[in-house]
């Protein structure tokens, strides 16, 4: 089958939408079985489960009443695997391999419920059945991450029926610079951490002369604790293809390149397989829909270089060259992909096109605040009760991304900072948790957007060691081709160091303080030019506790080693040992002392030969050994 009119596709997509309508109201007379096959879920277990359900549906011969697939992230990671029955819409999660048999016996052929698999809201102690009626779900918005969840990605036809290329067909009616406008008019900005106005940097190339260009799809995620364009890429991969697609159209390019790291195996064969199975229908080649659009894609991968997110460095990257940014201008749009005029969107960027183009750039407006349109996708981690993946609405609040959508902070700790922006981003603090999330809001905070990463921290947190961890991963990623980024990122980890180890005075922190500002204004590209970031917001948020390791010689979190003691409670000590046994240096001995009431003598620590592994403490039953 080639698909050779936009009329052609309209009949084909009505009647994929139908059969998609038929799996979920049951119209189709089946039951349908679809379990997460985001990476998260797949490592645990979920294919395996998809094995057994597979295995018991052809033992019981259910076939021709029972279908099972896997569709992509469901986004609630922390409550995966997750297996939905439709059309019923039950949701059950934290599902294991044996759990298969009772849901086949119990729901499957039965029709009740397996209550135990069922989400528990923890406000209320309810079981809810229905993922829409999950407190995580409720103000989320689904725009790029639409069919995720609810779709086979290696399922053209599903696609098709979700509204792929609905989106195209109508920008190939549509005057190029039309098209253009349409993304302007949305507002979208670029979801990739800059926030450029996507219809700017479109117009930018449209307006170089005829000839080659390209549309890059950046796929590098390098985040700490990001996996939002990896999700988009395996739920909904041709909804990026799509959205690159159309941007083609839109300047004049008959060639795209998807850059996606190697380590996204899953995102890799999908997106391999999508473009395939379009190529084969005639939805991507040559004179797409019966027009004189021609357009082909191509897949690069990425060896892991974070600095490679940068759009010049990607650009040397596919062209064979070592991954280090250019000197701008002249800026990509002029002269990109092998001296062509390019433009470089990011994942989550690309995923929204096809909506724009199909409801319309005033119903993407409609969510958003006035600087920042539409919605946004967070990977939701740290410190938070509901690990995962959400999309919501620009201009939400830290405090409903935090406690109403991410359940609040574990075990009743205190909120203590939240890294958005990743290495290049900043922490903020208790007092911005009423901040809209958008695009200038958090740079006026001293924090950015970037991709989509927020790590929360709480009150075991030493601000200190997480500016260190962040400068460590830069000055690994660091390319080198600028002193300032190569050498300031070096010299301001020592200074870390030195202050995590208690041999730092003021003077240092001040030379840190003054090199931080210096790397930020000074390095060639955006990663050394936000290195600084993680240093410059907690010494602004949490001065003191750089003072509490200079000046006292004391980590307040107790979480630097070489200022940290274990210490054992003489008097609840009980004498078991436990602790003792435990201990691989043996720095643990018995005292002369027997505390009231006990039968053994208590436990003591040699702080001289103590490694600070921890391992006494996290043994110890009674609770009996501190840090101070």
């Amino acid at each position: 089958m080639t698909i050779k009119t936009i009329e052609e596709l309209k009949a084909l997509s009505h009647d994929c939408s139908a059969c998609l309508d038929a799996k979920f109201t049951g119209a189709d007379g089946k039951r349908h079985v679809v379990l997460c096959g985001g990476t998260g879920c797949l490592s645990s277990n979920s294919a395996e489960i998809l094995a057994e359900f597979q295995k018991q549906i052809a033992d019981r011969k259910l076939e021709d009443k029972v279908t099972v697939n896997q569709v992509g992230c469901f986004g609630f990671c922390s409550q995966g695997p997750f297996v939905k029955i439709y059309p019923e819409d039950t949701l059950y999660r934290m599902v294991k391999i044996e759990d298969v048999t009772e849901i086949m016996d119990k729901d499957i052929v039965g029709g009740e419920i397996v209550d135990r698999l069922l989400y528990v809201d923890p406000t209320t102690a309810q079981k809810v059945k229905k993922q829409e009626d999950i407190t995580f779900y409720k103000k989320q918005v689904r725009i790029a991450l639409h069919g995720c969840g609810s779709i086979n990605p290696e399922n053209l036809n599903e696609s098709i029926g979700a509204g792929a290329f609905q989106g195209l067909a109508r920008a190939l009616g549509m005057d190029r610079q039309a098209v253009i406008d349409e993304m302007l008019a949305s507002g979208l900005r670029g979801r990739g951490g800059a926030g450029f106005p996507t219809g700017r940097k479109w117009q930018f190339a449209y307006n170089q002369p005829a000839g080659e260009k390209y549309v890059i799809c950046n796929g590098d995620e390098g985040d700490p604790g990001a996996f939002m364009d990896r999700s988009i890429l395996e739920g909904n991969p041709l909804a990026v293809i799509e959205g690159m697609m159309i941007a083609g159209y839109a300047i004049g390019a008959q060639n795209g390149y998807f850059y996606v790291r190697a380590e996204y195996p899953i995102a890799v064969k999908r997106l391999r397989l999508a473009i395939q199975q379009a190529e084969e229908i005639g939805l991507i080649g040559d004179n797409i829909l019966g027009t004189d659009f021609s357009f082909r894609v191509h897949i690069r991968l990425g060896a892991g270089a974070f600095v490679c997110g940068e759009e010049t460095a990607l650009l040397n990257s596919i062209e064979g060259q070592r991954g280090m940014p250019r000197p701008r201008p002249p800026f990509p749009a002029v002269k990109g992909l092998w001296q062509k005029p390019s433009i470089v969107n990011n994942v989550e960027t690309l995923a929204c096109v096809p909506y724009i183009l199909r409801e319309g750039a005033a119903k993407f407006a409609v969510n958003g605040t006035e600087k920042s349109k539409g919605t946004k996708v967070f990977a939701l981690g740290g410190k938070v009760n509901n690990v995962g993946l959400v999309e919501v609405p620009m201009g939400t609040t830290l405090r409903e991304l935090i406690y109403e959508i991410g359940g609040g902070i574990p075990n009743g700790k205190k909120f203590k900072a939240i890294q958005t922006g990743g290495p290049s981003g900043g922490c903020l603090t208790e007092a911005d948790l009423d901040a809209q999330i958008d695009f200038d809001n958090l740079v006026a905070r001293g924090s950015m957007m970037g991709s989509g990463g927020a790590i929360v921290m709480d009150e075991d947190n030493c601000m200190v060691d997480v500016a260190k961890f962040y400068m460590e991963f830069i000055c690994d990623e660091s390319c080198g081709k600028c002193s300032p980024c190569r050498i300031g990122t070096k010299r301001m980890l020592e200074t870390l160091t030195k202050i995590t180890e208690g041999k730092a005075t003021l003077e240092d922190l001040d030379r840190l303080e003054e090199l931080a500002a210096n790397v930020k204004s000074n390095s060639l590209c955006a990663l050394g030019q936000t290195a600084p970031n993680p240093i410059l917001s907690t010494l602004k948020a949490f001065r003191n506790e750089y003072i509490a390791h200079i000046v006292d010689k004391k980590c307040p979190a107790h979480v630097c080693k070489s200022l940290m003691q274990y210490e054992i409670d003489k008097d609840k000590c009980i004498g078991c040992g436990l602790c003792e046994r435990q201990c691989p240096v043996g720095a643990i001995v018995k005292t002369d002392y027997t505390p009231a009431g006990h039968k053994l003598p208590s436990r003591e620590i040699n702080t001289e030969k103590c490694i600070k592994c921890g391992l006494c403490m996290a043994s110890c039953r009674i609770k009996a050994i501190s840090k101070k």
